[in-house]
């Protein structure tokens, strides 16, 4: 489609300019005057006046950021309609903004809001219409977990980036704004305006199951420069970063989407190993930042999780840290903040604690009447409800949400998985590979040695940034550079019959890639490895997760990081395999032996070339 010049993206019919200033009685056309610069006082006195004329019922709004399901903000699928009756009592994106006035929607796959970028623009566009022409109508913040690597919320045709950790590898700070510039213009493009990265955790614990390579590794000194970056290349092209998880998720062994983790640190490995990202984002200038649903009893010993702690959220973030940006909970259906108290005093505590916006409620009915209800009753105060609706106005006015609203189709085509910008995420990728085992020099592999090249391995669920299983990714990708390579998915626990299927394969070929994802000692995939090894065909093993794999895998010739199975990173990996670019990544963690986890198998900053 093209450019409409209106600001308009085709059929979404929206109101004129002077009809959206008006809305809000005169304040929003003298913030929308002011652009999207730092707030000065005259802004902010616009702002306050702004709360002032709110209803206490669009001000409990304002806190919410809510999912909701649907490509369309008014005309979704039947299934959606269905889904959003069962779980929100309201049939679209629109209803939910007329009923519960939320302050912001989230954007998932899973929820068919992303289906492709102009859909997305138009989605956005409906959802700040409906918004908009409401009595004393705001604009929508609009957000997405866009982290890169394995959790990715839009996928191609946007531009996609490596993971975190693969980022850690790499250690460029240059690269790492890179992507944040990159990707903040595409999100922006399609109205996303508020992207739930960067990860700032620092990822100490190996079996971490939740966090891993969303982090950019186990140097809080590297994360902290890492952190930092990206946040300035997010909010240099108007979105706004956050951080996440405060005070630090980096050292759990429980995923806090299904159980209620606990970190030991004492109060001074805090500061010396989980602070410094977070201190680095907010020296950074970071718009947003997220809680997480643990407990840390070195920082508040009354058993509660981070997300309702008033001693962690208000007395170290915001007064120790001296952070007053808004501060978004993690999402309120996690079982991580939902194990110690209900989910009509959850949203409440939490509040009470300084946060500012309450993310996906399961029950936003629920919550929406439970803060109700705590103010009218006095548990929280007005002024407390101001302080926070302040924080998210702010943020909105700097984004330019009052001054422009609205997407174009022009502005998706300019901006979003552009040539330059797929490019650029396929020159960072080549720079996070690492090379951990290379014996005889088998890597780079030769079209002459080894024409004929097997591609086994994991198939895991595919995340925004593949466009098929990571078998069948590499061996296309070695194809296009001149091998005949063959995929054969084996799974993330092959049978017996399986690998002996592989076997059989691996005996017609010259060399072998095996993508391992998350061996274990009693791994199938250990087995498959092993097997393929003993067949005296060269075996290169690709770790396409976590890179503590090589631990496990002392046999194979040849071991490479990827850090995820996005297509990015997948066709960086093949390039290097073929000695079209040098491996250039460096462990951003250290790899522990797998028979004696206390010894350091290979440190960080380890990492081959050739």
């Amino acid at each position: 489609m093209q450019d409409t010049g209106t600001g308009s993206t085709g059929n979404t019919a929206q109101p004129s300019r002077r009809t959206v200033l008006a809305a809000t009685a005169g304040v929003t056309a003298a913030l929308a005057a002011a652009g999207p610069a730092h707030a000065t006082a005259q802004d902010d006195s616009r702002l306050r006046a702004l709360v002032s004329r709110m209803t206490l019922q669009e001000k409990v709004g304002q806190l919410f950021v809510m999912r909701v399901y649907g490509h369309s903000a008014t005309a979704p699928d039947q299934a959606d309609i269905d889904a959003n009756l069962k779980e929100i009592g309201v049939r679209t994106a629109a209803e939910l903004v007329a009923k519960y006035r939320v302050g912001g929607i989230i954007y998932f796959t899973w929820a068919h809001n992303t289906r492709e970028p102009h859909q997305i623009a138009e989605l956005s566009n409906g959802i700040q219409k409906a918004s908009l022409e409401l009595p004393r109508g705001l604009p929508v913040l609009i957000s997405t977990d866009q982290e890169h690597g394995i959790v990715a919320r839009v996928g191609e045709p946007a531009t996609l980036f490596p993971g975190a950790m693969a980022v850690g590898a790499g250690g460029s700070r240059s690269d790492a704004r890179t992507l944040g510039r990159i990707a903040g213009a595409e999100l922006r493009a399609m109205g996303i305006r508020q992207d739930y990265s960067p990860v700032a955790d620092v990822n100490v614990n190996p079996a971490n199951p939740v966090i891993g390579v969303r982090s950019f590794g186990a140097d809080p000194r590297a994360a902290a420069g890492l952190v930092a970056a990206e946040v300035a290349g997010y909010q240099g092209s108007g979105v706004a970063a956050t951080a996440k998880h405060f005070p630090g998720h980096g050292d759990t062994n429980v995923d806090s989407h299904t159980g209620f983790p606990t970190v030991t640190h004492s109060r001074e490995l805090w500061e010396k190993l989980d602070a410094p990202p977070f201190r680095a984002a907010i020296a950074a200038g970071i718009d947003s930042i997220m809680t997480a649903h643990l407990m840390v009893p070195a920082l508040d010993d009354s058993g509660d999780p981070a997300t309702l702690s008033r001693p962690i959220v208000t007395g170290i973030l915001r007064e120790r840290l001296g952070y007053d940006g808004v501060v978004v909970t993690d999402s309120l259906g996690m079982e991580g903040v939902r194990t110690k108290y209900g989910d009509a005093r959850v949203p409440v505590l939490a509040l009470k604690a300084g946060v500012d916006q309450l993310l996906n409620p399961p029950d936003l009915d629920l919550a929406w009447n439970a803060v109700l209800t705590a103010v009218r009753e006095g548990e929280l105060t007005q002024a407390r409800l101001d302080a926070s609706i302040l924080r998210v106005l702010r943020l909105k006015s700097k984004l330019g949400l009052f001054r422009s609203p609205y997407v174009s189709h022009g502005g998706v085509d300019r901006a979003v998985g552009t040539r330059a910008h797929r490019a650029a995420a396929g020159r960072i990728a080549e720079r996070t590979t690492t090379l951990l085992v290379n014996e005889g020099r088998l890597l780079p592999l030769s079209r002459r040695r080894h024409p004929r090249v097997l591609v086994v391995g994991a198939d895991p669920a595919s995340p925004s940034g593949t466009t098929g299983p990571p078998t069948g990714v590499l061996a296309g990708a070695l194809g296009e550079l001149g091998f005949t390579a063959t995929a054969l998915s084996t799974g993330t626990a092959p049978s017996a019959a399986t690998v002996a299927q592989a076997v059989a394969a691996a005996r017609e070929a010259d060399a072998v890639v095996a993508a391992t994802y998350n061996v274990t000692a009693n791994s199938g995939q250990k087995t498959l490895v092993e097997q393929l090894v003993a067949t005296g065909r060269p075996v290169v093993a690709v770790a396409i997760r976590n890179p503590y794999d090589v631990a496990r895998l002392p046999s194979v010739r040849a071991c490479l990081a990827a850090y995820s199975w996005t297509d990015v990173e997948l066709r960086a990996v093949a390039r290097v395999i073929a000695g079209r670019v040098r491996p250039r990544g460096k462990l951003p963690v250290p790899v522990q032996r797998a028979d004696d986890p206390e010894q350091v198998l290979y440190p960080i900053g380890y990492g081959l070339s050739y």
